[in-house]
């Protein structure tokens, strides 16, 4: 069936990171994304390059009049458009928001950049670390007493970049649905950082969070809500926040007694843990708990533990890795992650129970599908051969003709 976003047409100038995960998503929930890519940048072997998963590519040189021609056209018949390139830099080339609306007054025109379209670092190059740095985020991830932690490059790329953008365009398309105008989405990396962090600023507002890592509710501070390392060299993560999964965890890894005749699954005050366990938010006595509950587990393995306590209260999950995660019996029976081209990976996400994504076919070669692509949006054969023979567009051995279809496509709700 198709996804929701089945029958939008988007335009992707190719880039890295957020963007290409931002048109992943949508390609994801059934709408057509092409990706205008450069014809003298390779991309990583066929099916390896994930991001790029679920659309078709065509080769067009951006410094060629004719290509930037061509893209126009495109932008005629499209719902929207995705760049990430610097501030000015679309301008340049003759695709900024102004020539693209003229052609297509309807557009969403969503603009991916890190320090955003203005301001004095709107020019300056720069990284996920360095947007999550500027947003104040970064400075709340970390142990006690050591430098701040980046999470990957998840936090600023992907959920504050890619997926803000995502955001930004759905939301623009409907608005153009009502209004008939389309309109430029800013999408900058370190409004996003900052905006992913709204609670953590609702704590500190009201004093239940520390400018100081390390020693709050959710930064590894509390006993209850870390990461441990078991007898195998395992991890588990515990995240027994509310009073009743804290004496969950209490009582199923004996360190203490809970009042008589109360179970796991009763509720149970923060200042009454039985035994020899402290209130749950006295935090005085946090690292004296942390240093207990670290010696505790390991004494068995992580999937001993897990036998006992995975499937409580006390809100415990073993650590896997990249590699374990798809085979866990939770995920696999989800199917969280799929196999396409032979390429374990992530599945779509979120589910609709009536136009379920899919992963429509592996990430293509640049220029793959230039001919078949031009002849669907509405190009004559004779005008395809022309921008050929020009070097506007560039077509790669082993393409697609028109009509041909790649294979490999599942639903996010299909096994691979």
């Amino acid at each position: 069936m198709p996804g929701p976003l089945a029958g939008y047409r988007i335009i992707e100038l190719a880039g890295l990171g957020p963007a290409p995960f931002a048109a992943m998503m949508l390609a994801d929930m059934g709408a057509e994304v092409v990706r205008v890519d450069r014809p003298e940048v390779g991309s990583l072997p066929g099916s390896r390059d994930l991001l790029n998963r679920g659309r078709r590519s065509i080769a067009v040189d951006l410094k060629h009049r004719d290509g930037v021609a061509t893209v126009l056209a495109m932008v005629a018949h499209a719902d929207a458009l995705i760049e990430g390139f610097r501030p000015g830099v679309a301008e340049r080339l003759g695709l900024g928001p102004q020539p693209c609306l003229e052609r297509n007054p309807r557009l969403v025109y969503g603009r991916m950049t890190g320090w955003g379209q203005e301001g004095p670092n709107a020019s300056l190059p720069g990284h996920d670390i360095n947007y999550l740095a500027l947003s104040g985020t970064l400075s709340a991830i970390g142990r006690r007493g050591e430098a701040p932690v980046p999470p990957l490059n998840l936090v600023a790329d992907f959920g504050g970049g890619g997926l803000l953008l995502a955001f930004g365009v759905v939301c623009g398309l409907l608005e153009a649905r009502q209004s008939g105008r389309g309109q430029v989405i800013d999408a900058a990396m370190v409004d996003g950082a900052a905006l992913l962090a709204t609670m953590i600023h609702g704590l500190r507002a009201v004093g239940l969070w520390r400018d100081e890592r390390g020693v709050n509710l959710l930064d590894t501070g509390a006993w209850f809500y870390e990461v441990y390392e078991t007898a195998d060299g395992g991890y588990l993560s515990v995240g027994a926040l509310e009073p009743k999964f804290f004496a969950s965890l209490v009582q199923l890894t004996g360190l203490g007694e809970g009042p008589e005749g109360e179970g796991p699954e009763g509720e149970r005050p923060a200042g009454n843990a039985g035994g020899d366990v402290p209130a749950q938010f006295d935090q005085a006595r946090w690292p004296e708990m942390k240093d207990r509950l670290a010696t505790l587990f390991k004494t068995r393995t992580r999937d001993q533990w897990c036998a006992l306590l995975e499937h409580s209260d006390a809100c415990i999950a073993p650590v896997l890795g990249l590699g374990e995660a798809p085979h866990h019996p939770h995920n696999a029976q989800r199917a969280t992650f799929v196999e396409i081209a032979g390429v374990v990976q992530p599945a779509p996400a979120p589910r609709f129970s009536r136009t379920p994504g899919s992963i429509e076919r592996p990430p293509p070669a640049a220029g793959q599908h230039s001919a078949e692509v031009l002849a669907d949006w509405g190009f004559e054969q004779a005008d395809i051969e022309r921008l050929v023979a020009a070097g506007a567009i560039r077509t790669r051995a082993g393409s697609t003709t028109p009509g041909e279809t790649a294979p490999g496509g599942t639903t996010s709700e299909g096994a691979s």
